[in-house]
């Protein structure tokens, strides 16, 4: 008699946790899935947002074969991620290891390392932007004091991509510290207790125990950091609108372009599909090649 009970019970207990999920679902269906469809629906098309959709088939995606621009700003995007991401990671990781510790001005500068992620990009992209200003920047201001000459910092087609990275691994660095912060926390304690009645040195429990102990966090921030660096648009946006010679624009800067200033929304939804293609592609090589951040071997 105890077993349809348990059965009936377990029955409804599902069905109200369906219920709690369904406005996430229809969120996610509504604001997510049906644009994602759109997207798709227009990328074959000739759409400019006032007149009906013109089929076209994959004509807009041969174009992006040609497209001078949109080459360039693969390229950029990738050489945005790399060197923004993997700086990003070791710098969190340093400053997370060096404040893993107990004392009353820790908060203090845990806070300070994560104030930049919390504050608006649109804010810190117009910061930076006085920071670098060529006339009354602070850099210059400081180059100047020391004798050397002003820079045209993001106006130098040479140094306008490094300076955006600059500003991207201040602005992110937290957030990694943060992050690493809290997989440090779940390292058990007794292992580094052990490693020391080994002899274990600091160097030693760090590549032993630590690192490896962290590979489900670093796993994690490595394939976030790769979807947030693949949507870069703000502060290229302000700080560059893509110049120098298109040496910082992206593929969300050329997709924003495109539809939104050149009413483009068809060539503008193709790009939008290469896009996700890239980052579904690469994600997946990061899961594959990673195990899944799942693998966790202490020696």
């Amino acid at each position: 008699m105890s077993k349809p009970a348990k059965i009936k019970s377990k029955v409804k207990y599902d069905n109200c946790a369906y219920a709690m999920i369904i406005p996430a679902y229809f969120v996610f269906v509504v604001f997510i899935l049906i644009p994602i469809g759109f997207v798709i629906y227009y990328s074959v098309t000739n759409f400019n947002l006032y007149s009906s959709p013109e089929f076209l088939g994959l004509e807009n995606y041969l174009k992006l074969l040609r497209d001078e621009d949109f080459l360039i700003s693969i390229k950029n995007t990738l050489f945005y991620t790399v060197f923004t991401l993997f700086p990003q990671l070791a710098i969190g990781l340093f400053f997370a290891i060096m404040l893993f510790r107990k004392s009353k001005l820790i908060p203090f500068f845990r806070a300070a390392f994560y104030l930049p992620n919390v504050m608006s990009m649109v804010c810190m992209s117009m910061v930076w932007l006085w920071i670098y200003d060529p006339t009354y920047g602070l850099f210059n201001m400081i180059l100047k004091n020391f004798g050397f000459s002003l820079q045209q910092w993001l106006q130098d087609p040479k140094m306008a991509m490094p300076c955006v990275i600059l500003m991207g691994i201040w602005k992110n660095c937290g957030y990694s510290m943060v992050i690493f912060l809290s997989g440090l926390s779940s390292i058990p304690s007794s292992l580094y207790e052990a490693a020391s009645l080994d002899g274990a040195n600091s160097i030693r429990k760090f590549l032993h125990i630590t690192w490896p102990m962290l590979k489900p966090t670093t796993f994690f921030l490595l394939v976030t950091g790769i979807v947030n660096s693949f949507s870069v648009f703000e502060q290229i946006n302000i700080m560059t609108n893509g110049g120098p010679l298109n040496r910082t624009t992206t593929i969300v800067h050329q997709i924003y372009r495109r539809g939104f200033l050149e009413f483009k929304m068809g060539y503008a939804s193709a790009m939008s599909v290469v896009l996700l293609l890239f980052s579904i592609v690469i994600t997946a090589l990061v899961f594959k090649f990673g195990s899944g951040g799942q693998d966790v071997e202490v020696s």
